[in-house]
This record gives C-alpha cells, structure tokens and sequence, in this order.
C-alpha cells in the first residue's frame, strides 16, 4: 500500500474515527483503525462491536492496500505533523508515514483478526445536521445514568412521516423535542433506542455535513436489524440499539394546567445559578411566584441562604414549588427561546419548561422539559 494525502485531510478523518474506539479494548486489535486505499479513496474505519466508525476522504493511491494500526498512536502523530502532504507506505509489517522531515514507523496488526463492520441499515429519511445536533442535544441532558437500567440510559427516537421525535428520561424529569425531516417515504413509521451519550457524541460529530442521513431498520430480519446508521459528508457510523421497553412518556404531561410563568431565560438561568450556590447537595431552590415577579430562595434555618426576586409574566394565585436546582438549569438551558414558560398544576405535581419567542407569544410546544418538583417539608 502507498499513497499521498493532506495531513489536515488525513487528521481528520483520523481523529473523527479514532473518537470511538475503546478505552479498553476487550481484544487488541479493536484498539486499531483499518486503513484502506482503493479506487481514489482512502477509507478509515473503527469497530468495537457495539460502534463503528468509517470516513473516507479522497487520495493520491501509488498502490492499494490495507493496513490496522494503532489508532490513539497514529491520531497522535497526524494532529502534531507539520501542515505538508502526507505518505504512507507499508513495508512488510510495518507502516511508514512520512511527512516532510519528520518519518514515523508503526507496526501494524494482523488485519485478518479485524471483524467486519457491520452493514448500514437501508435509508430512512435526512435531517440537517445542525437542527439534528441542537435537538439530540436538547433532549440527552434529561437520559439516565444509571446503567443499571440500562433503557433509561438512551434517547427514544420515534420516525411517523416527516415527524421525527425524541424522547428521555431519568425518572425525574423528562424531555421531547419534535422535528421536522425529510422521509424516504411518507409514511414511515420506526423507533429505537439508542445510548444517550453515543447519539450525543455523534450527532455533534456529524454537524459539518449539510445533511445527516438517519438510516434505521423497520423490518424483521432486515439488513441492520439492531442497528441505527448516521451518514453525512463521507463520515458514516453505526451503533447497536438498547434493549427494553421505553416508559409511555405522553401519559406524564398533564393534560391541562392550573397556570403559567413567563420569564426571561438568561436572567432566570444566571440567578438560579447564583442563589443555587448556598444549596447543600440534594437540596431543592425554591420559586415562590407572586404577582409580577419570581422570588428565588436556597437554604434555611442555620445553613447558608440566598434569594433573589426578578420580573415574571404571572398573574395567578401565589404558588411556591421546588426544584433540584441542577434539573433546573438543564431544563433551562436547553430552552433555546429568550423566555422561558414554567406551567405548572399543583407544587407537588410535574411541570413543564417550554420555550417562547416573546414575552407576548404563544409557547412553543415542539420542546418540552417536565420537571418534577420536590416536595417541601412543612
């Protein structure tokens, strides 16, 4: 094998595919990246039998090949190369990379020990990558941790026509983001779980492309079956859907409220954070709502205590509820709108963040945050 490449080319799709290989490998050569020239391209491909990674760029082939190195060591080495093509020759077992002065040798791996990548799933519709991005990133705040339970730990993506949505939990709060896409066909109907924190990752990945093809399996037996596909600007990757019955999640928004509070976002987000700070771990901030205005509190008795009163949009009946001030500002942050509705029942009842474009606009319902309140002693 021998070829030539720019290093920012070749640093790139180095360091895109290497982001997936494990940190402990449970075989050694799923530590390595697969490294194919043929046909004008050079594909970079990465596999730990439940992600994988390819990317292909285009190349100067001499002659075709294969080869598996280390891919840490060979990131590495192409992100500190000066900015001068590349070549990489592979002599016996070993690969030389040289680029101007500087001349690297690596032993390579056996690549017939390397599995076979698994096949993407047919197409099931595109989405622009920055609004797929933004959603999928809206929503994972609200996943699990706890791999214990491992389906609270993924993102529910629900394909119905050109209606794309996402779903989490972590049993106390709750977020779904809606979208527009663009289907394959019309009435496409699919869902899946994926792991939160892979989905995140890629889809962040994946935003320098225009368009991000989604490519899921609706069909038993099918090619990919198990499997969701994410492609965009010769970057593809494939990860293994999560097991388990996902909780039935529109059943927990009320279905209608005992009233509404609108304030601005970022001054919401800036204060909770300020009066969140004499908030002893697990302890609630306190939102004591009254005509006008939102009084924020933390702390009590002989502990630290802060409070901060700002300017709302609220004209009902007093009403104090609690939230673990983390949950808070997840909830708020993702709210990507200059003001913020909290819509509430009761203080002991879920409520529910959504966004809006104005003080005197309607809400948008396409992201909805429910946030559990905790319930106040006393």
């Amino acid at each position: 094998m021998k070829f030539r490449v720019e290093r920012d080319v070749l640093a790139d799709a180095v360091a895109w595919t290497a982001r997936s290989l494990p940190a402990r490998p449970p075989a050694p050569v799923l530590a390595g990246l697969l490294l194919r020239a043929e046909s004008g391209q050079l594909t970079v491909s990465g596999f730990d039998y439940e992600v994988s990674a390819r990317s292909e760029v285009s190349t100067e082939i001499e002659q075709e090949g294969t080869a598996l190195v280390s891919g840490k060591l060979l990131a590495e080495i192409t992100r500190s190369l000066p900015n001068r093509p590349v070549e990489i020759t592979t002599e016996g077992s070993k690969v030389t990379l040289v680029c101007g002065t500087s001349r690297f040798t690596l032993q390579t791996m056996p690549v017939d020990d390397y599995p076979a990548l698994p096949q993407m799933p047919g197409a099931s519709g595109a989405i622009a990558g920055n609004t797929f991005a933004n959603a999928v990133s809206q929503v994972a705040v609200a996943a699990g941790k706890d791999d214990t339970l491992p389906f609270l730990t993924g993102v529910r993506i629900e394909i119905n026509g050109d209606t794309l949505r996402l779903a989490a939990t972590d049993r106390y709060r709750l977020a779904v983001r809606e979208i527009l896409w663009k289907p394959e066909r019309a009435d496409a109907e699919a869902v899946a779980l994926v792991p939160a924190k892979t989905l995140y990752d890629i889809a962040k990945s994946l935003t320098s492309g225009e368009w991000v093809t989604i490519a899921l399996s609706g069909e038993d037996g099918a090619v990919g079956e198990g499997l969701i596909g994410f492609e965009a600007g010769g970057r593809r990757t494939t990860t293994r859907l999560l097991e388990g019955e996902f909780i039935k999640y529109n059943a927990l928004f009320p279905s209608e409220y005992t009233g509404a509070a609108v304030i601005e976002t970022a001054p919401l987000i800036e204060a909770v954070k300020r009066v969140a700070l004499v908030a002893e771990r697990n302890t609630p901030i306190r939102l004591n709502f009254s005509a006008g205005q939102v009084t924020l509190e933390a702390g009590s008795g002989d502990e630290a205590q802060a409070s901060e009163t700002m300017d709302a949009v609220f004209d009902e009946e007093d009403i104090s509820v609690a939230f673990n001030p983390g949950y808070l500002l997840e909830g708020l942050g993702a709210i990507d709108a200059p003001f913020a509705q909290l819509s509430y029942t009761t203080s002991t009842k879920p409520a529910v963040l959504t966004g809006r474009p104005a003080v005197d606009a309607d809400h948008d319902p396409a992201y909805r945050y429910l946030i559990m309140p905790i319930r106040l002693s006393g």
